[in-house]
């Protein structure tokens, strides 16, 4: 069974429980003096199965569907399976739930006294999602929205990245620009270092390997 489209199915649930019940979405929440006060830890983990509205959801839950199911079971999660064999899926939650946390903490050591912000929603586990499928594909193309161009995956990551730090910096934007990169940060630490330890896989060499048959003249496609 595809763990993926089981994350889906939770995180859809719950974010449709909370859309009308306001009690339990402030109890869910990244609302970091509850943490710091109350240390309410759960909050690190629960944040991420709740979002804001459906189109909010919507974004995420494809993301992760593109990019942990994949098409013909090309995604992060069959990656897992034969990097890792049985214990692949095991591997696959774990980056998962961990990325919730881990991208967090830089919020939460920004926004530990700030009884004004909060935070929620699936996309710094999303975004370690997606950056494992580009370690793992980095000549793949993905499609920039709204414009009618693929790119290679090792670029479109590093575009990321920059455009994400950017906005972070500018900070006057309700998303957490900061949880994306270290969520997408997270997700290529954890392939590198477990890869390399529990399944023997070279994942860096097979990257630069990929990477190294770029051609200029070949780097942009259109739809």
């Amino acid at each position: 069974m595809s763990v993926t489209i089981i994350i889906i199915a939770i995180t859809c649930i719950v974010s449709f429980i909370c859309f009308n019940n306001e009690e339990l979405m402030d109890k869910l929440i990244f609302y970091p003096p509850a943490v710091s006060v109350n240390h309410e830890w759960y909050r690190f983990f629960s944040c991420g199965i709740i979002h804001k509205d459906i189109p909010h959801l919507l974004f995420n839950m494809y993301a992760l569907y593109l990019f942990g199911q994949g098409q013909h079971n090309g995604g992060v999660e069959f990656e897992f399976v034969a990097i890792f064999g049985s214990a692949g899926k095991l591997f696959y939650i774990l980056m998962y739930v961990a990325a919730f946390a881990v991208c967090l903490i830089p919020t939460y050591m920004t926004h530990k006294d700030n009884y004004q912000y909060k935070s929620l929603g699936a996309s710094g586990a999303v975004s370690a999602v997606v950056f494992a499928f580009i370690l793992f594909n980095p000549m793949q193309g993905v499609g920039l929205i709204f414009i009618p161009v693929f790119i290679p995956g090792f670029l479109f990551g590093i575009l990321y990245l920059v455009i994400s730090y950017l906005l972070a910096k500018k900070g006057n934007s309700n998303i957490n620009h900061s949880a994306h990169i270290w969520g997408g940060l997270f997700g290529i630490g954890f392939i590198v270092i477990c890869a390399g330890i529990f399944g023997h896989y070279p994942v860096v060499a097979n990257f630069l390997e990929q990477v190294k048959t770029v051609r200029l003249d070949n780097l942009f496609s259109t739809y």
